[in-house]
């Protein structure tokens, strides 16, 4: 499902597009009474964490948005997919896939991601640092830096280049052009494709709620190359931060059967989630 609705002044259209697909996460306290243990739940109250850790895996629908500003335009990602959390040998494993994404703006300008190029995010699986506080899970999911347009042999270290030749330069959303792909539509007579390549850098933190969810705020630390457009137009640098109120950049994990995939997530979208927000600040 292609969701499209981002946008930004002409002279900030790439630096939408390197946007596109956000999540992340940041570090919180647990509070008061918590206990805090490595993800293998070796702490003093490792029992309550072992069985934290049994009673939250499971297949959860995903629902991120990440909010970003720079000098001229504010804009939202909103990012779906799936967290699978799975207990091995005595530590809570986080594995991410991506469906789709949307975006919001406050200028005149849309951009879209094919599906294609969201699903070709592949982090790694990670264990998560697991938490107990009153009876309820908390966890911290760490950054796990993956390319995607690009094969990084280090891809926590390695710097993206700066050649858009680059022989490490991948069609990852195999259309047939380097990179993956991002169209941008300022009018209908401007309009165009830009190429990138990223090195997606996000981690979440979540709680447990009564109803079985799990709900926090996210960050991204995320790096992107342009590697080519249709347009030199396209083409243009800007600098940007995620907004410092987390409250605009939450996370929604919601328990799901086994047998979901990304046609049911979306055909269930506006069932599972808050409706798409609006840059509000």
């Amino acid at each position: 499902m292609n969701r499209s609705g981002r946008s930004g002044v002409l002279l900030t259209t790439a630096a939408v597009a390197s946007l596109l697909v956000g999540c992340g996460g940041s570090s919180s306290d647990a509070g008061t009474g918590a206990t805090t243990t490595s993800a293998s739940g070796s702490g003093s109250d490792s029992a309550d964490v072992t069985q934290a850790a049994e009673r939250v895996a499971g297949r959860y629908a995903h629902y991120d948005v990440v909010a970003y500003e720079s000098s001229d335009m504010k804009t939202l990602i909103i990012s779906y997919g799936f967290t699978d959390l799975k207990v091995t040998d005595g530590e809570l494993e986080a594995t991410e896939s991506f469906c789709s994404s949307e975006h919001r703006s406050d200028q005149p300008i849309e951009t879209e991601m094919s599906d294609a190029a969201t699903s070709a995010i592949k982090p790694p699986t990670v264990a998560v640092d697991l938490t107990v506080a009153g009876g309820k899970a908390t966890f911290h999911r760490p950054e796990t830096p993956t390319g995607i347009g690009i094969r990084l042999e280090d891809p926590a270290n390695d710097v993206l280049p700066t050649d858009p030749n680059d022989p490490r330069i991948a069609d990852d959303d195999n259309d047939g052009n380097p990179g993956v792909t991002v169209h941008i539509k300022v009018t209908d007579d401007i309009q165009g494709d830009l190429y990138i390549a990223r090195r997606e850098r996000f981690a979440y933190d979540v709680a447990e709620q009564d109803d079985g969810s799990l709900t926090g705020t996210v960050t991204d630390h995320s790096e992107q190359l342009i590697v080519g457009a249709t347009d030199p137009i396209f083409i243009t640098r800007a600098e940007w931060k995620q907004l410092p109120d987390l409250s605009k950049s939450p996370i929604i994990l919601k328990p799901v059967d086994q047998e979901w995939d990304c046609t049911k997530l979306m055909a269930e979208r506006d069932a599972m989630f808050p409706p798409t927000p609006e840059v509000d600040w």
